[in-house]
């Protein structure tokens, strides 16, 4: 079925893909999305969880949370961390950017594909950004000799890895990266964003947080929100020595952190079983996946340890039309990956999702490629049993697939 009148034009702006609530604001029907973009944890917080803040809902948006000092020294008991080695930031997008003001001065190196503010940021700032870029024959591996040799032909005084990788899922034993990082100690920065390392299963203890805190440029960046399955409250915090740790929060505002993620971070001890029960169903769920989308005839996935997956379409699909069609016709929102650096529209990245969600993905896939050869065409009335409607569609409201602009400028792609 068509999804409403859902606005495209949102998903042609930027680096970054829309908000649901944008997205959601222009279909205007209450039509639900299945958020394949996002990557967010589907299993936690779990239901007791959001009972509890639904329940406490109107003291956490009436009254002032306690300071940044407070919540982070919570959060540091939580986790076992000294808490003058921590800073914590409304999200790690905010300490991105205070490490780009504060503490690169001339050049960044970052291999490409990856989190797009690593190189959008500092380019905003007027830094030479060296791009060292991930080759698709191997599989987007980083080999961290290899980066080392770059970093150091290109003179570059910061240098920063993403483990795992975004968009690729890309892993880096920790002994690997405390070998890059001690091969770096004479550089400004050496940034580690694990942002999405708890959903490491491949090895017991993958990050080198507590290392950091002990060396002389090591920062090790991580992301709350997507470890929790909430992006919506923003905060995020870095692990470093004092002098590091203590240079950033110093320019953070006293109250930069909200009532809810102080509340959360006040729960999160008591849900620590069922956090981890989270993360063993993720990954199953990833392998579980992976075999789904093996059933679209051409698709290349690749191996991931994050809780996302990369997937080279077939020759002659085109990623922008793909995503427009789930979307529209199918009410499911992906990552067309064009507009990240060192990759081109053949790639897609998909959140992993429960199994139910995963097969919408793959009959919406098959579909496609059905349209692409010929063997079907769209109808103009159309039925949807998740959503107990059928709705008529007039021709001129249809979206031409792919495009108007026709199978050889998508093959271009």
């Amino acid at each position: 079925m068509r999804h409403g009148n859902v606005d495209l034009g949102l998903l042609r702006t930027g680096a970054h893909s829309p908000s649901v609530f944008a997205l959601s604001r222009s279909m205007g029907d209450g039509t639900p999305i299945v958020d394949f973009c996002i990557p967010c944890n589907p299993y936690f917080p779990t239901p007791d969880m959001f009972a509890a803040l639904a329940q406490n809902l109107e003291s956490i948006l009436k009254y002032y949370p306690s300071d940044s000092a407070e919540i982070t020294n919570k959060l540091c008991s939580v986790l076992g961390l000294h808490q003058k080695t921590v800073a914590m930031a409304n999200g790690s997008t905010e300490l991105i950017t205070w490490l780009d003001h504060l503490m690169i001065k001339e050049s960044i190196a970052i291999p490409i594909p990856t989190f797009g503010r690593w190189t959008d940021q500092p380019l905003e700032t007027g830094k030479r950004v060296d791009m060292f870029p991930l080759q698709e024959a191997d599989g987007y591996a980083l080999d961290l000799e290899e980066y080392v040799a770059f970093i150091r032909s290109r003179g570059s005084r910061v240098a920063v890895i993403c483990n795992p990788n975004n968009p690729d899922g890309g892993f880096l034993p920790r002994r690997e990266v405390l070998r890059f990082v001690d091969a770096l100690t004479d550089l400004d920065l050496v940034v580690v964003d694990e942002s999405f390392i708890d959903f490491v299963e491949a090895e017991r203890q993958p990050s080198i947080a507590p290392d950091a805190a002990i060396r002389p440029n090591v920062v090790v960046l991580k992301s709350l929100g997507k470890n929790f399955g909430l992006h919506g409250i923003r905060f995020g915090y870095l692990v470093a020595n004092p002098q590091i740790a203590g240079k950033i929060a110093k320019v953070l505002p006293k109250w930069n952190l909200n009532s809810l993620a102080e509340t959360v971070v006040h729960m999160i001890q008591d849900y620590e079983t069922e956090y981890r029960e989270s993360l063993r169903l993720l990954a199953r769920d990833r392998y579980q996946m992976a075999d789904e989308l093996s059933r679209v005839p051409g698709l290349t996935v690749f191996p991931s340890q994050g809780n996302f997956l990369l997937v080279k379409l077939p020759p002659g699909w085109s990623g922008v039309d793909l995503r427009d069609y789930l979307l529209s016709r199918h009410g499911l929102f992906v990552r067309e990956c064009g507009n990240k650096l060192g990759m081109t529209s053949q790639f897609l990245r998909f959140v992993v999702r429960p199994q139910q969600d995963v097969r919408l993905l793959v009959e919406g896939m098959l579909a496609y490629g059905r349209y692409l050869h010929g063997e079907s065409s769209p109808s103009l009335s159309t039925s949807d049993d998740r959503y107990g409607t059928s709705t008529a569609l007039e021709p001129d409201n249809l979206i031409p697939y792919p495009g108007r602009r026709g199978l050889a400028t998508a093959t271009a792609n």
